[in-house]
């Protein structure tokens, strides 16, 4: 018999439920146990989806109120002092270490966060001491929730992250110099007892990630596997069976680690993002191993080609034998919609391409039927088979129009009319900024009452014209605001946009849009991608009209904001008929005619934003992440090499950790790049130095993922850092990211000390500039 898993299920309900109950006790608004409660319902309604399903291997403790790696940070006591100390309950001190807590006399900021691998998910960071201890937590999550599915009557397999993967996506803390593998001798033992407690409730298998599996590991991290599952093995009956599961990638590069499963039930592989593992893998089995065979996608929203699922499987199965298969999603399912049943206005058509988590939990089960009783299922496979033929055959992918751009870019596209010296010397004229320019990265808060019209001018409530004279008095409420707050390049606040990509999605050719397909990126930040189904153009300025309006009421420059190629594309759910490079290239042609009416249009600074640049990076180095980079760069310039010398050119990133791709960011050629830096070490900086970059650099001086306010001693102390790293007229003062999820009266307080202190350097270094 081959059995069917899931490795985890969206977190956030149907109705972002939980992103609402969690705001709701933020707000004071329910109380911890509402919250509580509201967190049990949705975990046992998420587990009897797959139970309903026919899944045999359903998961426990992927549930996470804020985050599963901080789950992790809680159930170890890894808890920092600077949190212990403050004697918050359990919950609030999970929140403060994920968000931060500014409230009764408590003032702490949020541990760094950061992606989860090559996802738009983001993880709180472990961070450890030189002193680091470990204990396992009174009444751990992984029991209870264990427990909460057996009195349910449902038999899960709890989900741990694996103790290397915790130590190696774990840092040092600031003042500490601690390697984090160095402590795996610390936490091993409370694993052991995690595992002894889990089979003392009933369990019988547990699932553990392992996924930095998939990277190219430091010797010391590779050493540890050995150590660590030899003393998991050793428990042998009386801890549950262990499958160790890897994801987003392949480990035929970690052959050599695979010696330390040999007590290990079973290993999970991804057999979507790399099927060509599949036969080296099953060589590595021992004799009475499973394979536990990822092709179910976890990461995006396309139906299953059973028959190409099907191959891998009996592929498998005629290597090992059905008893030693396990069918199951590439990886946790967080990174999919809830359920297509929540969609109403899809075209017909194209909701037939389409599956998310409730219906990849049904493909899982039925594929585990059809590789051993085919006809049980035939009627599944014929449709699915239909499906498939139908939407390659479909004219809604192709636009030959499109085709024929792409085959007339020519290599003088990608750059810029002159080298940078020459644009700046343009641009310093022309812009006639101050030393330590301040800005923002784009968005003001979203208020309820901008939502609210949003909401009515999308159901016809009130006319186009009512609701651009209601963006117009939102964009003078954003010029206003900055004329106070005396920044020195202003942004629009993006009144108007819904997401950063689906904005401008909706707003070009080839993408279909849902209302209720939402993804966790982070807490309670939930985000709806758009799809893409078939070529991308521009029929249209897509921001014109507001960048215009904004600069017509502005008396410093105004900077037109879009959202970068790469980005739209990897926060997109992208085709997976035609390469990545193909739809960013077409993403990069319709932004490019947008970058030119801008400018034509009076804006004379435009950033693109590429947060997403990092992300897409492949997880290895070589061909594949040298390739990527080639068109990720190239796609950025076409977009923006399009203006004169003296418009200038900014890109906003998520993250500050270059070093190993830094080549590709100064290939970029903009002119100012904003980073998020302030969760980050100054040090980090250093690059831009031993490079010699020569252009200007933003990095974020204060965490808008967090409600606090900085004091401005804060701000002083973050520059004061920064200048050791950079030039003082290289430097750009301004916020780790958009202001959207922010209220106003956090904003205003922020960006006060904000200017306050780059005004306090600007006088420090006059006569030097």
């Amino acid at each position: 018999m081959v059995q069917s898993s899931v490795l985890g299920f969206p977190r956030i309900g149907v109705l972002r439920d939980l992103k609402k109950a969690n705001e709701a006790y933020w707000s004071d608004k329910i109380s911890q146990a509402d919250l509580l409660a509201e967190g049990k319902r949705l975990r046992l309604a998420h587990w009897k989806i797959q139970k309903d399903a026919g899944v045999d291997i359903i998961p426990s403790n992927d549930f996470a109120h804020y985050d599963h790696v901080l789950d992790h940070i809680q159930l170890f006591n890894a808890v920092p002092e600077r949190y212990t100390s403050q004697k918050l309950d359990p919950i609030d001190e999970y929140f403060a270490m994920g968000r931060g807590h500014q409230k009764g006399g408590v003032d702490v900021p949020a541990l760094e966060m950061v992606k989860w691998f090559d996802s738009n998910y983001h993880y709180v960071k472990p961070t450890l001491q030189d002193n680091q201890t470990f204990s396992l937590a009174k009444d751990p999550k992984p029991v209870r929730e264990f427990l909460e599915a057996k009195e349910a009557g449902i038999v899960t397999r709890p989900v741990l992250v694996g103790p290397v993967s915790f130590l190696a996506l774990g840092k040092a803390d600031r003042g500490s110099s601690v390697n984090p593998i160095t402590l795996l001798d610390k936490l091993v033992p409370v694993y052991l007892e995690l595992l002894k407690a889990l089979k003392a409730a009933g369990a019988e298998s547990v699932q553990i990630d392992e996924p930095v599996l998939v990277f190219d590991l430091a010797p010391e991290i590779k050493a540890a596997f050995k150590p660590a599952y030899e003393a998991i093995s050793g428990l042998g009956d009386a801890a549950p069976s262990v499958t160790v599961a890897t994801y987003f990638g392949d480990i035929v590069h970690n052959f050599d680690i695979l010696p330390a499963f040999a007590g290990v039930k079973g290993i999970h592989v991804d057999l979507v993002r790399n099927p060509e593992q599949l036969e080296p893998v099953l060589k590595q089995l021992g004799p009475t191993q499973v394979l536990s065979a990822g092709v179910v996608d976890g990461r995006n929203i396309w139906k299953n080609n059973f028959a190409k699922s099907i191959e891998l499987l009996q592929t498998a199965i005629k290597a090992v034998g059905p008893e030693r298969v396990i069918v199951a999603t590439s990886s946790s399912l967080l990174h999919t919609p809830h359920t297509l049943a929540s969609e109403k206005k899809l075209p017909a058509e194209v909701y037939e391409w389409f599956s998310f988590a409730s219906e990849k939990v049904k493909e899982v089960a039925i594929l585990a039927k059809a590789v051993v009783d085919p006809e049980s299922v035939k009627a599944e496979l014929e449709a699915n088979a239909a499906t498939v033929k139908a939407r390659s055959e479909s004219a809604r992918t192709n636009d030959p129009k499109v085709k024929e751009r792409q085959a007339s870019v020519t290599p003088e596209m990608h750059n810029r009319k002159s080298p940078f010296d020459a644009r700046y010397a343009q641009q310093k004229t022309h812009l006639k900024l101050p030393l330590f320019p301040t800005t923002t990265i784009g968005s003001f808060p979203q208020t309820q009452e901008i939502r609210i019209q949003r909401n009515k001018f999308t159901k016809g409530e009130i006319t186009a014209e009512q609701y651009d004279e209601f963006i117009k008095k939102e964009i003078d409420l954003a010029v206003s605001i900055q004329d106070e707050l005396d920044l020195d390049v202003y942004v629009h606040g993006e009144p108007e946009r819904n997401d950063m990509v689906q904005y401008f999605g909706e707003r070009l050719t080839g993408y279909v849009f849902t209302t209720h397909a939402w993804v966790q990126s982070y807490g309670s930040r939930c985000v709806r991608p758009p799809i893409i189904v078939g070529d991308i153009s521009r029929p249209a300025p897509m921001t014109v009209k507001e960048s215009k309006y904004a600069a017509s009421v502005s008396k410093k420059p105004m900077k037109g904001m879009l959202t970068g190629p790469v980005t739209c594309l990897r926060w997109s759910f992208p085709r997976n008929d035609v390469h990545q490079s193909v739809q960013c290239q077409q993403l990069a042609l319709a932004l490019r005619d947008e970058v030119v009416d801008l400018e034509a249009n009076g804006i004379f600074v435009i950033q693109v934003d590429e947060p997403a640049l990092r992300e897409g990076l492949p997880l290895r180095k070589g061909s594949e992440r040298d390739a990527y980079l080639q068109w990720a760069v190239d796609s950025f310039k076409l977009a923006t090499a399009g203006v004169v010398d003296s418009t200038q050119i900014h890109s906003h990133f998520c993250y500050s950790e270059f070093q190993d791709f830094f080549h590709a960011i100064a290939a970029l050629d903009a002119d100012v790049l904003s980073i998020e830096n302030s969760k980050s070490d100054a040090k980090l900086l250093k690059v831009f130095i031993d490079e010699s970059y020569p252009r200007h650099i933003g990095p974020g001086v204060y965490d808008i993922h967090s409600p606090r306010v900085p004091a401005e001693e804060e701000f002083k102390q973050r520059i004061s850092e920064m200048l050791q790293f950079l030039r003082p007229d290289q430097l750009w003062i301004n916020p780790d990211c958009g202001l959207k999820t922010r209220k106003w009266d956090e904003v205003k307080g922020a960006l006060t000390h904000m200017v306050n202190a780059a005004k306090y350097f600007r006088e420090q270094y006059k006569d030097k500039a």
